[in-house]
């Protein structure tokens, strides 16, 4: 085992030489001399820079956008503007439709010509939450109560309110 790993290391640092020849003069038109460590360590550096040159290529230039997956910027752009735009629309055909339906009313004479306003019409078309704001029994009951407390407060000379820390 020993003279195998002895043997590859001796091939991997031996000297040849790669001599390139014209074929028909064999005159020698250029020669290199090489071991298989150099050819090694040249080709995986050259595959490593291939490979980082076609990375950058892809992700900075506009050729990203045939990959699929990807679209260009500016194709996002238009969407959002698009979109922005469709609801707004959405938004004044409500509006209208809301405004029709008023002047409808108006016309089969739904409503009251006195009471008729665009905003009016326009407010129909919210719906606002029917809201009970009158007092319950038990808060009218709660405020008696208080107000009972705050009268005989008051009636109270000084000397008897209590004292707060200081």
């Amino acid at each position: 085992m020993a003279k195998k790993k002895k043997n590859f290391r001796k091939k991997l640092f031996t000297k040849n030489r790669l001599v390139i020849l014209n074929d028909n003069t064999f005159e020698e038109i250029f020669s290199f001399k090489l071991n298989l460590m150099n050819v090694f360590v040249t080709f995986t550096l050259g595959g490593i820079f291939l490979i980082l040159i076609t990375t950058y290529i892809i992700a900075f230039t506009p050729l990203r956008e045939f990959i699929p997956g990807y679209s260009s910027s500016e194709l996002k752009k238009n969407a959002t503007e698009l979109a922005i735009k469709s609801d707004s629309l959405e938004k004044a055909l409500k509006d209208n439709e809301a405004y029709i339906k008023g002047i409808q009313k108006v016309i089969r004479g739904e409503l009251e010509h006195a009471h008729f306003n665009k905003d009016s019409i326009l407010s129909e078309k919210e719906e606002v939450p029917n809201l009970n704001l009158d007092a319950s029994k038990e808060e009218l009951k709660l405020r008696e109560e208080v107000a009972k407390i705050e009268q005989e407060a008051g009636a109270k000379p000084e000397g008897k309110k209590k004292q707060g820390k200081k």
